[in-house]
């Protein structure tokens, strides 16, 4: 029997229409181009439905809400289905993908999230390879974790960033290898994959937080902080230099911190840079804001982080529980051995 995937189509540039305003979403456009591509119909192509998001996104308009709702869909149709391929719009991609990959606890089947830089309407479109590939990877290996997949990338979701906003070649794993290649043959690193986890999925509410991100920058006064901080702030990732590294000469800025964090608030640092971690024992600076209450976000991106926090938050945590797991890797996250999770 063929093997059968489940199309979540939340809005996005692959099935937008040329309008007098520019390229949008616009309701039943993407079924009617997936008609005209033959090869989606093949016997070598596994069969699939599509469920069309009302309204359709652009993605820079995603929120936690929308993230709920695909993780529901795919936790209603998970027995169903052998796999799903969610399309996105790639703006905001690295964000729905780290989410959903905290969501969903327990994952057995490939979730692939996916889109292109061109409609799928134009000739150029690379939403076709995208798309196609998608459904395939999705029906023909186990992998029990959410991807992204983009021109002949297969990467863990929780690790990817978009790194061009022109390019074919959008989006990036800087600190963990692709889990799989795709050029003649299909090439799954079996080895890098997380393990499939014990128990039963488990789709985790996100519930309503207050997190923000901010990034650090050369002349950031302790006032422009303490706005950032003020209630209701219940988490904060904040973007440092180099290996976790602040401003430690300025007294004021670590009294701020240090302040915000015995309200408890939750502040993680990640790393402005492509690659590497955020370490905050490196250097003298880093040592300050670790002193200060903030806790080393790894080699996490901030997208990650973000999901994270949103996550722990959901799950009723204490402040001291979340900075607990915050250096922890859930999901893989963060280098580690494997994804181990709050619950096994």
């Amino acid at each position: 029997m063929k093997k059968k995937i489940h199309i979540i189509y939340t809005g996005g540039t692959i099935g937008m229409k040329k309008l007098p305003e520019g390229y949008a979403p616009v309701a039943g456009h993407l079924s009617q181009e997936l008609k005209k591509i033959e090869e989606l119909y093949s016997e070598q192509v596994p069969d699939f439905t599509l469920r069309e998001f009302a309204p359709l996104l652009d993605s820079a308009n995603m929120n936690p809400s929308h993230w709920q709702e695909i993780a529901d869909e795919i936790g209603a149709k998970h027995e169903e289905y052998d796999g799903f391929v969610v399309l996105h719009g790639t703006d905001t991609m690295a964000y729905t993908a780290s989410a959903l990959a905290f969501m969903l606890e327990g994952l057995q089947k490939t979730v692939i999230v996916t889109g292109s830089q061109i409609p799928l309407g134009e000739i150029r479109s690379d939403g076709r390879t995208n798309l196609l590939n998608s459904l395939l990877i999705a029906a023909d290996y186990r992998i029990p974790e959410v991807c992204v997949y983009f021109n002949d990338k297969l990467l863990r979701g929780c690790r990817t960033i978009k790194l061009d906003s022109e390019s074919l070649d959008a989006f990036e794993s800087p600190n963990y290898p692709p889990l799989g290649n795709v050029g003649i043959e299909i090439k799954i690193n079996n080895e890098l994959l997380l393990k499939p986890r014990k128990h039963p999925l488990r789709v985790v509410g996100v519930n309503k937080t207050s997190i923000a991100a901010f990034r650090l920058f050369p002349g950031v006064t302790p006032e422009i902080l303490e706005n950032i901080l003020r209630p209701p702030l219940q988490g904060l990732v904040l973007e440092t230099y180099g290996r976790g590294n602040g401003p430690d000469q300025y007294p004021e800025i670590l009294a701020v911190l240090k302040q915000a964090c015995t309200r408890g608030v939750v502040i993680v640092a990640t790393t402005q840079c492509l690659r590497g971690k955020a370490s905050l024992g490196k250097y003298a600076s880093g040592s300050a804001l670790a002193k200060s209450g903030v806790v080393g976000g790894e080699d996490m991106t901030t997208e990650a982080a973000l999901a994270k926090l949103n996550y722990l938050f959901s799950l009723k945590l204490s402040p001291e529980e979340i900075r607990k797991w915050i250096g922890s890797d859930i999901c893989g996250e963060i280098t580690a051995d494997s994804g181990s999770g709050l619950t096994g």
